[in-house]
């Protein structure tokens, strides 16, 4: 009877220890690393992979090559329409030729010519106008003719001062602007094409290449998803009670399911609104049922764990 006794005193604090550990505030997630993802740029064909999944690259070193024929044309178009734009704005800067100018002004003395032809005409058929030795329509003919005849001359002596005066500043701008969107356009193409050798815009290790060897991607697909970064961090979901707890910057501690090694962390991220919200969860002791989302930066020393891989956190005043 003597040995009963403490025995039932030693279980019932076992079970009291049991539950207030089972009520600790412990934060559960998984591990990951930052992650790039490298999109298509264009829907062509995967003409070679350098690659494969799990392997480290460094910064710069070649994934995929999509197909470049297409986008190689189309920059050849590019770069002959500014090169076209160019000219013709190097045509507008120089002016007008001499020969043009010359043409011009033959034509002013043409027009000349026949306007002193028609004006003579008409004096000549005025006074017999007078006189109706001719009918009046004959005269009025003569008139209009003459009247055309300067109109003509005038219209030879504007072109002419046209050509003088030289090409217009607001048709140089105009040409200038022409070259820029031309040179705009092929430089968007250079940039395009040179997208279709897709590389490692970081150190990292290659977590999964969606589509493989002859595949087609549509444009905005995956290509490539790189893990990257010198160490993993924790991505947990904090209940209530620890979230008003823990801040960013503070320290916390993550251990692996079945493992007893701690790693610590520094909180770098929590968001400010429940990742899960019932509508009964607002106030009260249902609020313990709010879960935030929640990052941990690890060490190095934590590199080598496998990503995925299930963890718990308990932050530092908690434990």
């Amino acid at each position: 009877m003597r040995n009963e006794l403490p025995r039932g005193l030693l279980a019932a604090a076992i079970l009291m220890l049991a539950g207030c550990a089972a009520d600790a505030p412990e934060a559960l997630g998984t591990l990951e690393w930052d992650r790039v993802t490298l999109p298509s740029p264009v829907a062509e064909k995967i003409v070679r992979v350098d690659v494969r999944e799990g392997q480290q690259v460094p910064a710069g070193a070649p994934l995929l090559q999509l197909e470049l024929t297409r986008t190689q044309s189309q920059l050849a178009v590019a770069q002959a329409q500014a090169v076209q734009s160019r000219e013709a704005l190097a045509e507008l800067r120089a002016g007008p030729r001499r020969e043009a100018i010359a043409q011009a002004r033959a034509s002013l003395a043409a027009a000349q010519a026949q306007a002193r032809d028609a004006d003579a005409y008409y004096a000549r058929l005025q006074p017999l106008g007078r006189q109706r030795l001719v009918a009046a329509s004959e005269v009025d003919r003569a008139r209009a003719a003459s009247q055309s005849a300067q109109a003509q001359v005038r219209q030879a002596q504007a072109a002419l001062l046209e050509l003088e005066h030289g090409t217009r500043v607001e048709q140089v701008a105009q040409g200038e602007a022409a070259v820029a969107s031309a040179d705009a356009q092929a430089r968007v193409q250079a940039v395009t094409l040179e997208k279709l050798n897709i590389t490692a815009p970081r150190a990292g290790r290659i977590d999964s290449l969606p589509y493989k060897l002859g595949d087609q991607a549509p444009v905005g697909a995956p290509l490539a998803v790189m893990l990257v970064g010198e160490a993993p961090y924790a991505r947990v979901y904090l209940p209530q009670a620890m979230r008003n707890r823990l801040k960013v910057g503070d320290t916390a501690r993550v251990r692996l399911d079945g493992e007893d090694t701690t790693y610590e962390g520094r909180v770098r991220m929590i968001r400010s609104e429940p990742s899960f919200t019932p509508y009964f969860a607002l106030t009260g002791q249902d609020a313990e049922r709010l879960s935030y989302l929640a990052e941990i930066s690890l060490g190095t020393d934590a590199a080598g764990l496998p990503v995925g891989a299930p963890l718990h956190v308990v932050s530092d005043e908690a434990q």
